[in-house]
């Protein structure tokens, strides 16, 4: 009897063991750590009861540590939101000249970098023909001339006929008429700058065949610059002109603001944009072609909550911030979750603040809820 008792002793030590063993398995990692989290939390709020309990019962008394933090007092302000884009400057008079006559280039009088004033002389075309056809008409119209006034005497004395008179005139005004041409063609074999600026680029060399349409000399004049950007679709109703744009040209570390003076009504069909433009300064380091940042500004807040970007923490899908509450003579860091609107030059647009919250500034790293600061 008691070895059987014994026996059936054993096999009860036996499963106890067994069952123990199986209740101290190692947990899953993700489980100990939420477990941890979830005891640390619990033991912050305990200590923030006592501390508080604590403070209460000795007003006089400092009974907590404080972690030392700096704070700003959010105060209402204006606030930008926009949207950012590529752009290229374009200058407004950025001219490709070329010939109006085909022919031999003889002469080139541009050089790059010069300074042209407008209808001055940039190269000359062959004209020899054109000036020997002149010379020729000058001598038939001089005879022309004055033939037509000995029979303009004669017919205001009533001598001769009037169709003498008649053939005379039209033949004073035909070789007129065609003089005019050929000086007409001669000035087509110059070629002359259209505006006042500066010669970008010169295409043509002595000797060489030129036509109409082929760009023989460049001509820019930067006095007159705009920024030339495209956006998307999605905004169409909400640019227009006269909105605030800032221009920024990272190589040369410079912003311009300026407005739009022009908002396309056309989509583009292929890239699902459309055209702003806005006038720039004129400056000598801008130039045609030249890239910017542009940030369209299509809507200001003028009494907005704003934050620096970097106070806004993102713990467990959430967007928080903390703010210094005071609790009696003390103050405790408050979790807030807010909710960003906007973000403009470093600065966040945030809902779930209000006016005269105490933003945690410096030392808002490693704050729980609840934990006494001092300011």
């Amino acid at each position: 009897m008691k070895k059987h008792i014994l026996t059936n002793l054993i096999v009860v030590v036996v499963i106890s063991s067994v069952l123990s063993a199986c209740s101290n398995a190692p947990k899953d990692k993700q489980t100990q750590l939420a477990e941890l989290k979830a005891e640390q939390a619990q033991i912050t709020k305990q200590i923030a009861t006592l501390e508080d309990e604590i403070a209460k019962e000795n007003p006089g008394e400092v009974k907590v540590k404080a972690k030392e933090v700096v704070v700003a007092e959010l105060t209402p302000r204006k606030f930008d939101h926009y949207i950012q884009t590529q752009g290229a400057v374009e200058s407004e008079e950025n001219v490709l000249v070329s010939a109006k006559m085909p022919g031999v280039i003889t002469q080139v009088f541009a050089r790059e970098g010069q300074e042209v004033s407008k209808g001055q002389i940039l190269a000359q075309i062959d004209n020899t023909l054109t000036l020997k056809g002149i010379e020729e008409l000058k001598s038939q119209l001089d005879l022309a001339n004055s033939v037509y006034n000995r029979q303009k005497n004669l017919w205001d004395q009533k001598i001769g006929t009037e169709v003498q008179y008649l053939q005379a005139k039209a033949n004073k005004d035909g070789m007129e008429n065609r003089l005019a041409s050929l000086n007409e063609q001669n000035e087509m074999s110059r070629i002359k700058s259209p505006i006042s600026g500066v010669v970008d680029a010169v295409d043509v060399k002595v000797g060489q065949n030129i036509a109409p349409g082929i760009p023989a000399v460049r001509v820019v004049n930067n006095s007159q610059l705009k920024i030339s950007a495209r956006v998307s679709e999605a905004y169409a109703t909400l640019i227009k002109k006269g909105d605030k744009i800032v221009v920024t040209f990272p190589d040369l570390n410079r912003k311009i603001e300026a407005q739009i003076t022009f908002a396309a009504r056309n989509i583009d069909a292929l890239s699902r944009t459309f055209i702003v433009e806005a006038s720039l300064p004129s400056s000598a380091d801008l130039r045609p072609n030249m890239s910017a940042v542009v940030h369209v500004i299509f809507e200001t807040v003028p009494s907005a909550i704003v934050v620096p970007i970097n106070m806004v923490q993102t713990i467990n899908n959430e967007k928080i911030v903390y703010v210094a509450e005071q609790s009696g003579d003390q103050f405790v860091a408050r979790k807030k979750v807010v909710t960003v609107s906007g973000v403009y030059d470093n600065l966040a647009e945030v809902k779930g603040l209000a006016k005269g919250d105490r933003l945690i500034t410096v030392g808002y790293q490693g704050l729980n809820d609840g934990e006494f600061v001092k300011i």
